[in-house]
């Protein structure tokens, strides 16, 4: 994964004083959610580029449990920011378009009121006497420095892990004031698992001997061990199993050569042990115990019913991404976040992004290429003077069509679509048809799609695609939640036949189903003469090691499926796409492609 043997996402974070930072002071107390309240809030943070005329181009970016506000360099000179990868001139969240604000949290230790400021009640820092805080409180700090800046409306917020609760609570907090979400390994709320590993950090924190009930600020000794220990526990959970066989199985009794006095018997931990070390050169115990119980806290809510419910007031459009191989924040958690936007009939866009990096990869460069070009597109879309970017190029453009690929079946399944319809188009490609049909001014267009780099397609051209697998993925749409639900060309690569086309007469209150006929003249032939497996030059052109057809059927055989099933056939279209003509005489064995329009009685 990495090229350093103590590389990680917190090699490029110091304690080095910053630079840039500013610091704003609440005009009023804070009055916190679960009782009490703060009487002075100062709040660190940092700016890049500038705030446009219109003061739309204002983008918020939301840090994790370590983060502060140096989320990038300011220039050449500057220190390094903990994701420097996506933030700056030209960079996915470009500084040169949009005005980019990041907020050291509340409760934090690098400039913003936390357990190591000074309590006004007493004169000493607060230690443990700081209030429980929760990430509600967080972003009411934010609320307000926004104000101050001259900030009413958010173009995007931006968040990963805990960063992405504090994303989520600005979208159902202040749903006229943002008009994008991107939530990035993120949930609803922690398992079990993520809860218990805070626990055990807590603790190690707590019984350290230099702890002195919080209130250490004035003693020799601070509580180093115990929150390098949780430190280390917690990196732990960032990586995945694939990250660290890659980093340590090679020589892992080879320990690297570093001044630790933790075990170092393995180069994992030597690893862990520098990683815990160097924590402690920056953060401070008491914030780490805030911080953690604020974000153990977050809940909204623990079925299918209340996250939805939690999520109604948001009126954001969403990216959501999670990656594969994170078990601290696990992909399932974003799909029950992107369920319960489908219940809404919210706009979002969902990819499970293949990875190795574990939690820690929205941090790093390895998978950049995914997330950040998602995001990329996503904030262009959302712009409101986007500068239109170039068409998807894996498609070609037709001379006269209104679709990016000159498909006949696309042209006459739009004009099988009522006007103004909502549309949920199944294995939807890189979203050629959909962008399509969005000229013609469609109430609402969806997609799905199962393949990473299409779904990244779909989103650069400002859609809403979700990634699910059709076989097993369509049981969170309702009833008759879309108008159309269209399926082309795509049914012969469906493992479950049956499931589909019942989900689809399901959601869809009717349906456009485009299918190959494998009775087309020219396959029998070229079967029954050469005992060759059958081609064409239109739709059915693939070699038979290349196909993606696992199933072989008529149009006929489709006809009496739907007799079988009790679904109505209301209209058949056939083609002889080879000709590129409409076929009325004996169908099934001259057209190589058929449309059917159909639904449930």
């Amino acid at each position: 994964m990495t090229q350093t043997p103590f590389e990680s996402s917190d090699t490029v974070r110091s304690a080095k004083p910053l630079r840039y930072v500013q610091l704003a002071k609440l005009d009023q107390p804070l009055a916190l959610e679960l009782g009490g309240q703060l009487a002075d809030v100062t709040v660190a943070y940092e700016t890049y580029g500038e705030l446009n005329a219109a003061h739309d181009n204002a983008v918020l970016v939301c840090h994790a449990i370590s983060g502060d506000s140096h989320v990038a360099q300011h220039n050449p000179e500057d220190e390094s920011g903990w994701w420097d990868i996506a933030v700056g001139p030209g960079k996915v969240i470009d500084t040169n378009r949009y005005f980019v604000i990041c907020p050291n949290l509340l409760g934090g230790c690098r400039g913003t009121t936390g357990p190591g400021s000074v309590n006004p009640a007493t004169g000493k820092p607060y230690g443990r006497d700081f209030p429980i805080i929760t990430v509600g409180d967080m972003v009411e700090v934010q609320r307000r420095l926004l104000d101050k800046l001259g900030v009413s409306q958010l173009l995007a917020v931006i968040g990963g892990s805990l960063g992405g609760h504090q994303a989520l609570t600005w979208a159902i907090r202040y749903p006229d004031d943002v008009r994008g979400v991107v939530a990035l390994a993120t949930s609803a709320r922690l398992t079990s698992q993520a809860l218990a590993f805070d626990v055990v950090g807590r603790n190690a924190i707590l019984r350290d001997p230099h702890f002195h009930v919080g209130q250490y600020y004035d003693r020799p000794d601070r509580p180093a061990v115990g929150l390098a220990l949780a430190r280390m526990i917690g990196h732990i959970t960032y990586l995945s199993r694939e990250a660290m066989n890659e980093k340590f199985e090679a020589d892992r009794l080879k320990p690297r050569d570093v001044a630790i006095e933790f075990e170092k018997r393995f180069s994992v931990g030597s690893y862990l042990g520098y990683q815990g070390a160097k924590f402690v050169e920056r953060f401070d115990a008491n914030s780490y115990l805030t911080l953690s119980v604020a974000m153990d806290l977050f809940d909204l809510g623990s079925t299918p019913e209340a996250l939805a419910t939690a999520l109604r007031s948001a009126r954001a459009r969403w990216l959501i991404a999670s990656f594969t191989s994170d078990w601290l924040f696990p992909p399932d958690q974003s799909r029950d976040i992107v369920n319960a936007l489908i219940a809404n009939n919210a706009p979002v866009s969902y990819c499970n992004i293949q990875s190795s990096c574990g939690h820690d990869a929205f941090l790093l460069p390895n998978d950049l290429a995914v997330y950040g070009e998602m995001t990329r597109t996503f904030l262009d879309h959302l712009a409101p003077a986007a500068k239109a970017r170039p068409a998807v190029k894996d498609e070609a453009h037709g001379p006269t069509s209104i679709f990016h690929q000159h498909r006949l079946d696309y042209e006459h399944i739009a004009e099988l679509i009522p006007p103004g319809a909502s549309v949920l188009d199944l294995g939807c490609g890189s979203g050629t048809f959909l962008a399509g049909l969005r000229e013609t001014n469609h109430r609402r267009l969806v997609g799905i799609e199962l393949d990473e780099q299409k779904i990244l397609n779909g989103v650069s051209r400002g859609l809403d695609v979700i990634q699910a697998d059709l076989n097993k993925g369509l049981g969170v749409f309702a009833s008759g939640q879309f108008d159309c639900v269209v399926l082309s060309q795509t049914l012969q690569a469906v493992q479950d036949v049956e499931g589909v086309l019942t989900e689809m007469v399901r959601i869809g209150r009717t349906c456009i189903v485009s299918i190959p006929n494998f009775g087309y003249h020219r396959l029998r032939k070229m079967l029954a003469e050469t005992g060759r497996a059958p081609k064409s030059a239109g739709v059915l052109h693939y070699e038979w090691y290349n196909t993606p057809n696992i199933r072989f059927f008529t149009i006929a055989d489709f006809e009496d499926f739907c007799r079988q099933q009790n679904i109505q056939v209301h209209r058949r279209v056939a083609l002889d796409t080879e000709a590129g003509v409409e076929v009325f005489e004996h169908p099934n064995l001259n057209a190589d492609l058929a449309i059917f329009v159909i639904s449930r009685p």
